[in-house]
């Protein structure tokens, strides 16, 4: 195997540490966690102590002011682990993001270190039932009224969505302005008018807490506006290369894992008087799913780099996002296949991982709509 250059000393380190503590702290209850729906608050607590949390952030707004690559080893740690119902990353990678790059003094001093603690969990709401990928086609409406924002609308499968305390809501401030007429808020959870819904019942990550949120005359302060009004739509664009990155990371992260899961497998199952392992058939899918997830290894670990140098453009990003999520369900059903009726067991981490893998493919913009990032930059 191609050894890994992309990751120092100090993040080995770090992952060791990253390791430890997902081992402790999260593998002994993930399955009792996807029976209720969500993780434990306080799993996110600990892992604030832990440095798990934001750790890009300015050490003056509570993180460590580390780089990215902190933040990939905790993605891939969760991946290889098939803890898919931590939201770390949309959190630390994702929310935490626009509030550092556009949010005014106050909001950073306020949030900033309260996420990086885990004493505040985020999540962020674009999708809504009539507009996923579209973000263009977003209803949700806030109106200024005095020194008020009025929020009205709903947003659907939003991830971390029953435990957050704030939220990022993407809104029209300006239906007829069109992209230019989106703005970005932050609603803080208990403020009137905003309720959550039922919590979503999924075909894998179960253990993730993903919900439906509403709003009804929901007055927010004219201070709760992220960055300027009318410029929500440039903001997610520019911060969707990296939310699509940690798709990536995490997708690559869970076929390695499928893949070391199966050998073992192979090795130790037996048909016909001898192992798995030994029949062509197996060798020879073991022998693809390698060679692709090598492939895979190297093209993550360049545009890793790319990203810490800030030069990874959004076509790269959507390639990345699109061809990793798609070997990822490769791998995980091709892993199913050699595990055999096992495979369908939802004891199997296998089984579980192939579940989870599926709805990679539809959010932070469907493959397709990568597929036509891709191809306007080429044309």
């Amino acid at each position: 195997m191609i050894p890994r250059t992309v990751f120092g000393s100090d993040h080995e380190l770090f992952r060791d540490s990253v390791r430890k503590f997902l081992e402790q702290e999260a593998v002994p209850h993930h399955a009792q966690w996807e029976k209720d729906g969500h993780v434990d608050r306080e799993l996110w607590r600990k892992a604030g102590e832990a440095g798990l949390l934001c750790s890009h952030v300015p050490e003056a707004y509570g993180g460590m002011g580390a780089d990215f690559l902190y933040s990939a080893v905790v993605i891939e740690e969760i991946g290889r682990l098939g803890l898919t119902g931590i939201g770390f990353s949309l959190h630390s990678d994702i929310v935490a993001p626009y509030i550092l790059h556009y949010g005014s003094e106050a909001q950073k001093r306020r949030y900033l270190p309260r996420m990086a603690s885990g004493d505040a969990i985020t999540a962020i709401a674009m999708t809504e039932p009539g507009a996923g990928s579209d973000l263009q086609g977003v209803k949700t409406t806030a109106v200024l009224d005095g020194d008020h924002y009025v929020i009205n609308g709903s947003k659907t499968f939003i991830t971390n969505g029953l435990l957050a305390n704030l939220v990022i809501v993407v809104a029209k401030t300006d239906p007829k302005a069109g992209a230019k007429g989106t703005s970005l808020f932050l609603v803080e959870a208990g403020t009137p008018g905003f309720a959550k819904g039922k919590r979503l019942e999924k075909v894998g990550m179960k253990a993730q807490d993903t919900a439906e949120l509403f709003f009804q005359d929901v007055r927010v302060p004219k201070e709760n506006l992220l960055g300027q009004a009318g410029a929500g739509f440039a903001y997610l664009m520019q911060e969707l290369p990296q939310e699509r990155l940690t798709v990536g990371i995490g997708a690559l992260a869970s076929a390695e894992a499928a893949l070391r899961w199966t050998l073992d497998y192979t090795r130790e199952r037996k048909a016909f008087g001898k192992a798995i392992a030994e029949f062509q058939n197996t060798r020879f899918k073991l022998a693809e799913i390698a060679s692709e997830v090598q492939i895979g290894r190297v093209f993550i670990d360049r545009c890793l780099e790319l990203h810490v140098q800030g030069q990874l453009d959004v076509p790269t990003a959507a390639m990345l996002k699109y061809w990793s999520t798609d070997l990822q369900c490769k791998v995980l059903d091709e892993c199913v296949q050699l595990h055999g009726g096992y495979g369908f067991m939802w004891e199997y981490p296998v089984a579980r991982a192939w579940a989870d893998a599926r709805v990679q493919r539809i959010y932070a913009g469907t493959n397709e709509i990568m597929k036509e990032i891709i191809a306007r930059s080429l044309i």
